[in-house]
């Protein structure tokens, strides 16, 4: 490792985004529930407090229906919040401040009255937190026009998202994986720390990247779900199956360009995301690439995600439910022709 070379969680990546984007704009502040003093849940916000003060960055009470509410009327007002709602599946309580007058207020005013704010959100299962806290509800989001969502895998791209999506002039849902935060009662991957520069940059919105080439299929994914493909990828190399991965980043808007790109090269497709599996992330992925003729299909896609049932308490269930590489394994098997 060179001396120029920080290896980053996502979280630390996260903080350093936000901080560089308020020394840079005054019009960038930051709040929600806990993102003073303790500094984020998830480490997301630690030492902004001190570096910016209390009229930056403060505390709210536990009302995301008003904090978000809040956070539409700065927004088309100048300023640029950056709100913390703490776990996605509270968004029940403020979903009308999001699709109703975020994500429409742009088209109501044609044009003329932006959104600029950005919602970081907490997704994801396999820590035993149950149905309310649990969900990814990647689809929920990426459904409602006007917004763009974001779900980085890595701290590089977290930081670069996060800076694109500050700097965005549309509402942007930044959802980050609980299973990749870095913190120290968290498992995280070692493959999502990786080196962050030091300056600040972006990495656009809208465009996915290949993780690892491939010959033989595609598996298209995102989030913590990269990281267990990556698992699975290098088992199936072990094989002769040479499987090339997509992470998508953002899917909304969705880089359907690099996907189809990818699959007419291998004509197999696994989509796998950890979102419930009806009207999905990967079912939108899947009909993406259907939509392409010139696509010569060598087996028919295949998707993998969370079962339409409410996330369970105890661990085990939990993690039966979850993508896994052994799931992804065993689908690419069967686009291979071999038994699963």
């Amino acid at each position: 490792m060179s001396a120029a070379t920080r290896n980053l969680p996502i979280g630390k990546a996260i903080c350093e985004a936000l901080a560089q984007e308020m020394a840079h704009d005054p019009k960038v502040m930051v709040f929600g529930e806990d993102v003073g003093a303790l500094g984020g849940v998830f480490g997301t916000t630690q030492g902004l407090l001190e570096q910016f003060g209390p009229q930056r960055v403060f505390d709210t009470p536990i009302s995301e229906a008003g904090f978000i509410g809040a956070a539409v009327g700065l927004a088309t007002s100048g300023m640029k919040p950056v709100v913390e709602l703490m776990f996605v599946d509270f968004v029940g309580v403020c979903l009308n401040s999001i699709y109703n007058l975020a994500a429409k207020n742009c088209y109501f005013s044609g044009g003329s009255m932006p959104v600029p704010m950005v919602i970081m959100t907490a997704v994801g299962g396999g820590f035993g937190d149950a149905g309310q806290h649990s969900q990814c509800l990647y689809a929920t989001f990426g459904h409602l026009p006007g917004l763009k969502i974001v779900i980085p895998s890595t701290a590089h791209d977290a930081k670069g998202l996060l800076i694109s999506a500050i700097r965005d002039p549309n509402p942007v849902v930044f959802m980050f994986h609980k299973a990749l935060q870095g913190m120290g009662w968290l498992t995280t991957p070692a493959s999502s720390i990786v080196d962050v520069p030091r300056e600040s940059y972006t990495v656009p919105i809208g465009k996915g990247k290949i993780v690892r080439s491939g010959t033989d299929l595609t598996i298209v994914t995102l989030g913590a779900t990269v990281h267990v493909a990556i698992e699975a990828a290098g088992q199936l190399a072990h094989e002769g199956i040479s499987a090339e991965i997509i992470d998508v980043r953002t899917i909304a808007p969705l880089d359907r360009q690099l996907i189809i790109d990818s699959v007419r090269r291998t004509g197999r497709l696994v989509a796998a995301d950890e979102d419930y599996h009806s009207y999905g992330v990967s079912a939108e992925i899947i009909a993406s690439a259907c939509e392409d003729d010139a696509v010569r299909w060598q087996a028919a896609p295949v998707r993998i995600s969370y079962p339409d049932v409410p996330p369970p308490f105890a661990p085990e269930m939990e993690r039966h439910l979850l993508p896994s590489a052994e799931r992804i394994r065993a689908a690419a098997r069967r686009c291979m022709g071999r038994s699963a």
